[in-house]
């Protein structure tokens, strides 16, 4: 199944800025419906060989994403992708760009005692998270460990994503734009822009929906059975206004999990007291077309950041750019292909 055709109209890249009023973000997304049927953060075109099903239906109505094994790490793959990152982040640092790489975990690693019956985490997918930050210091990149972060906030008691999306919480989106921001202050302490520039931090709201994978991808019987859940949402602060245009020291590139309405480019705006820009798309596009849509663009041209943050998706971490069958038709290149394409964007 092509989980492309399940976007919904208003999938196409959004670019805005993390000072944007949100609900002036959740209009320019998808109008009033928007946020209750995100599409897929990072769905490949079938799902894995594990399952035939595009959604796992577990315990007590958990719903997990089936694009990703359960069973097996392709190490090879996972090398290939940590080393067109490391040529990447040596290309953007000769500009003068920082690259932090933002790893984001799979749910199921938090949740595997909700998965269906029968269904278990391998040895070696348990460990996955752990090779791919190890195949990415081998080569000379260091990324946060977004696990240990959410682990830690699990452990407190909260939920780090929810039961019937693939999403995370804003309670997960704000202890990673901390840990992210704390990273980029020590490694760049003089950021671009005056202080008192971030995103102010308005007051939660919370929602009452069916989460995006009961949504676009369970019968509605089955949609019933797993019921609404609640999302928080947090609001833009009275003062908060439109952002002029101008340099934002920080730009975050990835997919629906950095869009505003889950908090993150909020959060690690008002965590750096500057502000911060973002790209993302929902659906099977990659994130290696995402950093190319951005480094190809005008506003990498005309205000570069001193921080480009590069997030990717931990299960689909071993699929590159050539991944034929997982990434739309628009988004397949070759590697090298893309390596010539991030060159000739950087000047290089």
């Amino acid at each position: 199944m092509d989980t492309h055709s399940l976007l919904t109209p208003t999938a196409p890249r959004r670019r805005l800025r993390a000072g944007l009023p949100l609900l002036a973000v959740l209009c320019a997304l998808a109008g009033a419906g928007a946020a209750q049927a995100q599409a897929p953060a990072a769905a490949p075109a079938a799902a894995s060989k594990d399952d035939s099903a595009i959604v796992l239906v577990g315990k007590d109505g958990w719903l997990f994403p089936a694009w990703g094994s359960l069973s097996a790490v392709d190490m090879q793959a996972v090398d290939a992708s940590t080393g067109l990152i490391a040529e990447t982040k040596a290309r953007l640092a000769a500009r003068g760009v920082r690259l932090e790489l933002l790893l984001l975990p799979d749910k199921v690693l938090f949740y595997e005692d909700r998965l269906p019956e029968g269904k278990v985490v391998s040895a070696s997918v348990e460990k996955r998270y752990d090779s791919i930050l190890g195949s990415l210091q081998k080569a000379g990149v260091d990324a946060l460990d977004a696990r240990k972060v959410l682990a830690g906030v699990r452990a407190g008691g909260t939920d780090v994503f929810y039961r019937s999306d693939q999403h995370w919480t804003q309670a997960a989106a704000d202890a990673t734009a901390d840990a992210l921001a704390a990273r980029i202050k020590q490694a760049v302490p003089n950021l671009a822009g005056e202080p008192g520039t971030g995103t102010p931090l308005g007051k939660e709201t919370r929602e009452r929906r069916y989460g995006d994978l009961a949504e676009l991808f369970l019968p509605p019987e089955q949609r019933a059975a797993v019921g609404r859940e609640t999302f928080t949402v947090r609001r833009a602060a009275e003062s908060q206004g439109l952002l002029d245009s101008g340099k934002a020291p920080v730009h975050v590139t990835g997919h629906s999990m950095v869009q505003a309405y889950f908090g993150f480019p909020q959060k690690l705006s008002n965590a750096l007291d500057r502000p911060v820009t973002v790209n993302w798309k929902a659906g099977n596009v990659g994130p290696w077309i995402m950093l190319l849509e951005y480094l190809e663009s005008d506003d990498f041209r005309t205000n570069p950041p001193q921080v480009l943050v590069w997030q990717m998706f931990e299960p689909v971490y071993g699929f590159g750019p050539q991944a034929q069958g997982q990434w739309d038709n628009a988004s397949i290149m070759t590697p090298a292909q893309f390596t010539a394409r991030v060159n000739k964007a950087l000047g290089q």
